[in-house]
Order: C-alpha cells, then sequence, then structure tokens
C-alpha cells in the first residue's frame, strides 16, 4: 500500500518528462496496476505536429474522448481491491486544449468537456513531474520519436508553462511536484528509491520533492 485509503495514483507533467518510464516502474515498486495512456491510437496525432492550426481540434476531441473512455473503464474496475497507476489524469486534456484551440473550436471543446469531467473519478494522490524545457527538448530527442521530431521549442515551452500554472492553483487531491531535471529514475537506483520513500511518506496538500545532491 502507498498510502492509507489511495487508491488511484496519477503520475503527470509535460512532453517529455518521463511519465511512462516512472509509471512502470512505480507500477513495480508499488504492487499497483498500472494503466497507460494510448497515444499512439490517435490517428490525427502526426499531421498535428506538422501542421497544428489544421489539426488541432480533431486531435484534441479525439484525445478528450479516448481518455475519458479509458477513465469510464477504471471506474467500472474495483479501486478497493487493487491500487491503480496511470500516466495521465482528465484535467491534461484541457491544458493542451488551452494551447492548441481558439474561437469558436475552443468553446465547443470546452462545453464538451464540461459535460464530461465530472463523470471520471478524481485521483487520490498526483504526482506532477516537472523539469525545464531544455531537458525536455533533450528528452524528446533521445527518445527519437518519428512523430515528434518537428516539435518545436516554443511550443513545448507553452505547454511547459501552461502545467506549472495549472498545478500552482490545483488543489484537488494531494499533489507530489518533483522536480526531475538533475535525476534520473531509469538509471541510478537511488533516485527511484528516494521518490518511492516520499510517496509513502505524502500526506494531504501540496508538498515538494527536493532530490538529494
Amino acid at each position: 500500500m502507498v498510502l492509507k485509503d489511495t487508491r488511484y495514483l496519477v503520475i503527470e507533467g509535460p512532453i517529455g518528462v518521463g511519465k511512462t518510464s516512472l509509471a512502470q516502474l512505480l507500477a513495480r515498486e508499488l504492487q499497483v496496476r498500472l494503466i497507460l495512456e494510448k497515444v499512439e491510437e490517435n490517428p490525427f496525432l502526426k499531421e498535428f505536429y506538422k501542421d497544428p492550426k489544421h489539426y488541432g481540434f480533431q486531435t484534441q476531441i479525439f484525445f478528450l474522448l479516448s481518455r475519458y473512455r479509458q477513465l469510464q473503464e477504471l471506474r467500472q474496475i474495483d479501486l478497493f481491491e487493487r491500487s491503480t497507476l496511470t500516466d495521465y489524469f482528465f484535467p491534461k486534456d484541457l491544458i493542451f486544449a488551452s494551447i492548441n484551440l481558439e474561437g469558436s473550436e475552443r468553446a465547443l471543446y470546452e462545453q464538451l468537456y464540461t459535460l464530461l469531467n465530472p463523470q471520471v473519478p478524481t485521483p487520490d494522490l498526483v504526482i506532477y513531474l516537472q523539469a525545464s524545457t531544455e531537458v525536455l527538448m533533450e528528452r524528446i530527442r533521445n527518445r527519437a520519436l518519428e512523430f515528434e521530431r518537428s516539435l518545436m521549442w516554443e511550443y513545448l515551452e507553452a505547454v511547459n508553462q501552461a502545467y506549472n500554472d495549472y498545478f500552482f492553483k490545483y488543489s484537488d487531491s494531494p499533489l507530489l511536484v518533483v522536480q526531475t531535471s538533475e535525476i534520473d529514475f531509469v538509471n541510478r537506483r537511488a533516485d527511484l528509491n528516494d521518490l518511492v520513500k516520499q510517496i509513502k511518506q505524502m500526506k494531504k496538500g501540496t508538498q515538494y520533492y527536493v532530490p538529494k545532491k
């Protein structure tokens, strides 16, 4: 058990911060069920990176409905039987929509989001991973996903700032903010062990994890 009465855990953060890698490691360490976002199933994503203005709405709506369906399935699972960890949560969709959509498209999107949001579960703990935009760009290049090669620094900076703004005000769940620029959970066991310790000690409210030097 991670925390008493903690059944639904979320890892969030901007593109390239390492959500999925950490989620896979933590699921094993904490012995919880893992549900990963199916990003590759979005048929508009590759075109979006080439032409965001033209493909933004289609991309965003597909993600919104896909995430909603997946989290609806999570509601059907008996969370009291086994804790669950996901590498995203529903409000991330709104963060990206604030950047990708404008005018009537954004208004229509927000109406749909407002209808769906109350029907998805609220996490018992959110782990927010932070990194500088420079570090995010480096990690994105290292993982060499073809459709991300056209990702512009300016767009990634906007995403990074939008995440920081959102979580600065976030209070719906206990929140652990983790600065990841100087740590490596995948290749340094001590870093992972220390984070697991912080998670197990997590209490209510917002806490900040300062990695050991």
